[in-house]
């Protein structure tokens, strides 16, 4: 089994201590996680709660796990009174005081996830088990979000998925203990097929480089839908496997299939490797079928954009958030993430401390630590104030609908930070889908599982 790291602190602590992970059974029942007189799993007895914070702090997509890490040392600060508060002050809920989370001081544990599955679910099990962690949140992965989900549901805790934008997290994937504040790959395709239409026309053959995992297969899946409804010919789809580094291999045949684009279904390290390969390679430079040759990431991030330099100019993609953003609440985050850290956050940053937040704000809403309270706080719940205008966790799939931006990567940037320009800010409402939409089938939410 793998072994799992971790470190315990308080938030005004700068001492850790570390250790393993312990061994838990696959199958997880109240007799094995809840506490006999609490009636949920791990319910805080003292005067402090502990949360788990699994992030990928190895691996292709550690950059955003560091990212995320920071920002979650930022909400426990935040949430236990230290700094200015953040968005705790323009958030439209109004219950968190700065006191902890009623009125426990807020404590934490992290695991790395090294962005794989089983080694996410171990490290999980360990901060569950071990650690008492009450709520499990992180990750930068959807193959790790699903399988923690579904761990958590076990258990019987909250998990508030980090970076996962596979349709299946909150459609066939879906539990009724997991929450996602992300977007998805539906989002990512309707909301940058009508700039791809408006810069490159509907004349498109497209030839698609994908993460062979559900996140991969999900992106492909609905830029493939939204490109071909207004014309695009898909001419090739290649699985490239997570984390490959060279993808030399898979760029070679581009040009010699007859697309006039590639898109890149990569996230994270990877994408950095592989757009910056097929740049080196001549890909942007090239003509093909009488058009010059374009590249889209359908999936950005600052992070990414800083990695890939140069080759991420001009180039077309979506994202969750950016901290160019003008709205109060975005700009109060990016003023308390700059100050601690010396550099603005990236979404990944974003959506994390925003999860720690919405989780503390649902346990004072509900007066209760019971996973069952929160669920029933956070399902239908509107909010707004937390960077993405109103927002709504839907009941029926514990999605987020909030606007989605399109973002291009910047010509002539003024700094190592400035890299990514918003093109479009696409409404909540023209990225909204109904419940039954087709590729969210085949899931059932199920109930909560307070673990007792």
């Amino acid at each position: 089994m793998t072994k799992s790291n971790f470190t315990r602190r308080g938030v005004m602590k700068t001492g850790f201590a570390a250790g393993a992970g312990l061994a838990a059974p696959t199958i997880f029942t109240g007799a094995v996680w809840a506490d006999a007189h609490s009636g949920f799993t791990n319910a805080p007895q003292g005067s402090s709660v502990t949360l788990g914070f699994n992030v990928p702090q190895t691996g292709a997509y550690a950059d955003e796990g560091a990212d995320e890490l920071r920002a979650y040392e930022l909400a426990v600060e935040h949430l236990n009174g230290g700094g200015d508060g953040g968005m705790m002050q323009t958030f439209s809920s109004k219950v968190l005081d700065g006191t902890g989370i009623l009125g426990k001081k807020v404590e934490y544990v992290t695991g790395d996830t090294n962005t794989n599955t089983d080694t996410a679910r171990s490290s999980a099990r360990s901060l569950i088990e071990k650690d008492k962690a009450i709520m499990i949140t992180g990750g930068s992965s959807s193959g790790v979000a699903i399988g923690v989900q579904g761990l958590c549901q076990e258990a019987g805790v909250i998990f508030m998925a980090g970076l996962t934008h596979s349709n299946d997290t909150t459609g066939k994937d879906k539990k009724a203990n997991g929450f996602r504040h992300f977007f998805n790959t539906e989002m990512s395709g309707a909301a940058l097929a009508p700039i791809l239409e408006a810069n490159y026309g509907t004349d498109r053959k497209a030839y698609h480089l994908t993460a062979d995992y559900t996140w991969g297969w999900s992106q492909e899946g609905s830029m493939r839908t939204y490109t071909e409804a207004m014309g695009w010919e898909t001419v090739q789809t290649v699985k490239t496997p997570v984390g490959a580094g060279d993808f030399s291999a898979y760029i070679t045949p581009v040009l010699q299939s007859g697309a006039d684009t590639l898109i890149l279904n990569h996230y994270g390290g990877d994408m950095v490797n592989s757009l910056t390969q097929a740049v080196e390679f001549g890909l942007r430079d090239a003509q093909v079928n009488g058009k010059d040759f374009t590249i889209v990431v359908p999936l950005y991030s600052r992070l990414m954009a800083r990695g890939a330099g140069e080759a991420a100019k001009g180039i077309f993609g979506s994202t969750n958030w950016h901290w160019s953003l003008t709205d109060d609440a975005s700009q109060a985050f990016v003023r308390s993430f700059g100050e601690k850290y010396g550099f603005p956050p990236s979404q990944a940053a974003h959506t994390c401390y925003v999860q720690a937040l919405l989780y503390a704000d649902a346990v004072t809403r509900a007066g209760s630590f019971n996973p069952c309270a929160v669920v029933e706080a956070l399902e239908g719940y509107e909010f707004d104030g937390l960077g993405n205008g109103p927002t709504l966790y839907r009941a029926e799939d514990h999605q987020c609908f909030k606007d989605v931006l399109v973002v291009k990567g910047k010509e002539n940037p003024t700094s190592e930070f400035d890299l990514l320009e918003i093109v479009e800010i696409t409404p909540r409402a023209k990225v909204e889908y109904a419940v039954d939409h087709p590729d969210f089938a085949g899931g059932d939410l199920g109930e909560c599982n307070p673990g007792a």
